[in-house]
């Protein structure tokens, strides 16, 4: 499954992009975020690795995450391997009017097993988290609102 979400962020490109790459912010966009510990690679760079963990519903989800590419500020992509679950993400960033910036998100989704069920019956529900965790950083990068005080 592949799709496509974008949104304007009213704040320039360097000051989106330091937001969105210090993992400390990630608990305030990123709803039911619990941790990040880095693997291996050096931080930030290309092949980097590192596990995420997340609480959604009941359920726990830990992910790898590996930087494929950063050529920041324009380009980051992103590959999490979990539990029946493959998502590529390619995030462009580009500078609009005003010192806005328009994020860009092109996901690509692999799943097996119970997860090719859920990703074939409910495919906006893939969309609607992508496009949830787009708009929960900008109301955090733009105004300092929390997904912790939900």
């Amino acid at each position: 499954m592949k799709y496509s979400k974008e949104i304007i962020i009213d704040l320039p490109r360097e000051e989106v992009i330091a937001k969105m790459e210090d993992h400390k912010n990630f608990k305030h966009w990123q709803k039911g975020f619990i941790s990040y510990r880095h693997l291996s690679g050096s931080p930030g760079q290309e092949n980097a690795r590192s596990k995420l963990k997340y609480k959604m519903g009941k359920r726990d989800i830990e992910m790898i995450e590996t930087i494929e590419i950063n050529n920041l500020p324009k380009k980051l992509v992103l590959s999490y391997d979990a539990k029946s679950v493959f998502n590529r993400q390619k995030n462009y960033f580009e500078e609009v009017e005003n010192n806005s910036t328009k994020w860009i998100s092109d996901n690509e989704f692999v799943c097996a097993g119970f997860m090719k069920i859920i990703a074939f019956l409910m495919p906006g529900s893939f969309k609607d988290q992508t496009y949830k965790y787009m708009k929960d950083f900008k109301a955090f990068a733009e105004n300092g609102t929390s997904v912790l005080n939900e």
